[in-house]
């Protein structure tokens, strides 16, 4: 590239030209870290003051060197550094590339305090050593460059599927030659499980993420993602490419099953069929990349009940029953259906409750039966003791859809009238009576939550009733700071009975700790 030797003024701009071509980088960049090794080779000659610096004209190559000095007003203090107790105060010297405003006017008549005064100095000759020196520099500042061209360009490629060639295996993970000097990393956790590469081999696989790090960009590779598998049907299926079809969501167990939703933005095209393909061609390119991973395609659909009904496929769902509250699902099916349903291990229930992101719960049709049967002798028994009323009148409020004191205490009147059998007086006692009820329960409640000593602040957050208060403090969780203290986990062992699901859970226990102010804490 240029000589070891040395490095005359003729040839700086033919080495900056023919470096910045050979590594794909800027040459003032080259030109800049020449400009760094002739100032340092500078220092070594004239003493190693700081204040040394050489400017190479991008014009000519030639190389200046001048000493450079900050002006500073004549009453400037310098810090001192810190001094331990105990110890001497350092001697105050006058730092390195200042002039004081005075001493500089001597110099330079228009100079004023921020301004900066230049000191020629002679030329030196670029020896062996300092043309070594240059290389060195340069070398390192054109790997810097390198990485930092890498990162990016790789940065702007996260989301995307790429090629590679395997370089090298490293206890499981995959060190993959992107090209260049690029490189990127499969870990053993984002392969499918099952597959090995053999160096040399042909890889394609997700940029998921790209971190700069200080030996050069990290570029993680995936082959688990989600996001990989929904990719590669983009490449395979125009319609997707196009926008004319819609993936919707993913779900995978990689390397096993997996679901796929679509939907198409023109009634004349099947999303499925498009997807799989003539005699199945597409969905099978898919499957190939995916080591034999099974796909399901399935048309999505903005009601939860027809979504469910298509993602629990191939299962027939005889009925579907749908608690919005808590995004939950019940898949109702035939008894020879059961074991479809749920698939191996539980995987089809989980994949199909994973692309809905609703909680599903199958059951057969006679088990449904019993637990509604159950259930209403449940709440028909409810009623009886907290309201005082015969069983019968109990059975009408739970056939017509009541199931807490509180929606008898507090629904219209007239409503409770308009039930058969029912009339304005009976409705009234009845609000009386559950009215009366949930008082004395709130009082016991009350007498409960200060007999154990729970914290005002656990009583008054939003979103724990009263019975799983008592729970929690019975179990010495008695403030805010202590639920909040709490895993999901913990709290289903301490309350099994809730009614809470897993996602409320959660959002309770972070709301807890933003209001205990522990992420005030983190943050300060």
């Amino acid at each position: 590239m240029y000589s070891s030797n040395s490095i005359g003024n003729t040839e700086i701009l033919q080495v900056a030209d023919a470096v910045a071509r050979e590594k794909n980088i800027d040459k003032d960049l080259v030109l800049d870290a020449m400009e760094n090794s002739v100032a340092i080779a500078a220092r070594k000659k004239y003493g190693h003051d700081r204040t040394i610096k050489s400017e190479i004209d991008r014009k000519t190559g030639e190389i200046k060197l001048f000493r450079e000095y900050e002006v500073v007003a004549d009453d400037y203090e310098p810090e001192l550094p810190e001094v331990a107790e105990g110890e001497e105060p350092a001697e105050e010297v006058e730092p390195e590339g200042i002039l004081r405003l005075t001493e500089a006017k001597e110099r330079q008549a228009d100079i004023e305090v921020g301004g900066f005064i230049r000191e020629s100095l002679p030329p030196i000759d670029l020896g062996r050593v300092a043309a070594q020196t240059a290389k060195q520099i340069i070398m390192q500042k054109v790997r810097d460059a390198e990485r930092s061209r890498q990162f990016e360009d790789f940065k702007n490629r996260v989301g995307e599927i790429i090629n590679g060639t395997v370089k090298r295996l490293e206890s499981g993970n995959v060190i993959v030659d992107l090209g260049g000097s690029a490189e990127a990393i499969l870990l053993r956790n984002a392969k499918i499980r099952g597959e090995s590469f053999r160096v040399n081999e042909r890889i394609r696989a997700y940029v998921e993420k790209v971190s700069k790090e200080t030996k050069g960009p990290q570029i993680f590779l995936s082959r688990t993602c989600n996001e990989f598998m929904a990719k590669l049907f983009m490449q395979e299926v125009p319609e997707i490419y196009d926008g004319i079809i819609e993936i919707k969501g993913v779900a995978r167990e990689p390397g096993s099953r997996a679901k796929v939703a679509v939907s198409s933005n023109d009634n004349s095209i099947d999303p499925v069929g498009s997807c799989v393909g003539v005699r199945g061609a597409r969905v099978q390119a898919v499957i190939a990349e995916l080591q034999g991973e099974k796909i399901d395609i399935i048309q999505w659909s903005s009601d939860p009940a027809t979504f469910l009904v298509n993602a629990i496929a191939p299962a027939e769902v005889a009925k579907v029953v749908i608690d919005e509250d808590n995004n939950r699902i019940e898949a109702v099916v035939p008894e020879e259906q059961l074991s479809l349903a749920i698939g191996r291990r539980g995987q089809n229930v989980r994949l199909a409750s994973e692309l809905v992101g609703w909680r599903i719960d199958v059951m057969t049709e006679d088990d449904e039966a019993n637990r509604r049967t159950e259930e209403f002798n449940k709440l028909s028994s409810l009623f009886v003791e907290s309201l005082n009323i015969e069983e019968i009148i109990a059975h009408l409020l739970v056939t017509e859809g009541f199931a807490k004191v509180e929606e008898v205490a507090y629904v219209d009147v007239e409503e409770l009238a308009s039930i058969e059998g029912f009339d304005e007086d009976i409705a009234a006692e009845l609000q009386g009576r559950a009215r009366e009820y949930l008082e004395l329960k709130q009082n016991e409640i009350e007498g409960t939550l200060k007999s154990l000593k729970v914290k005002k602040d656990l009583i008054e957050f939003e979103g724990l009733s009263g019975d799983i208060i008592i729970q929690l403090a019975q179990n010495d969780i008695k403030s805010l700071d202590d639920f909040a203290d709490l895993s999901r986990d913990e709290f289903f062992e301490i309350v099994p009975d809730s009614g809470l699901i897993d996602s409320r859970v959660d959002e309770l226990i972070m709301a807890a700790r933003e209001a205990a102010g522990w992420f005030k804490e983190e943050s300060a």
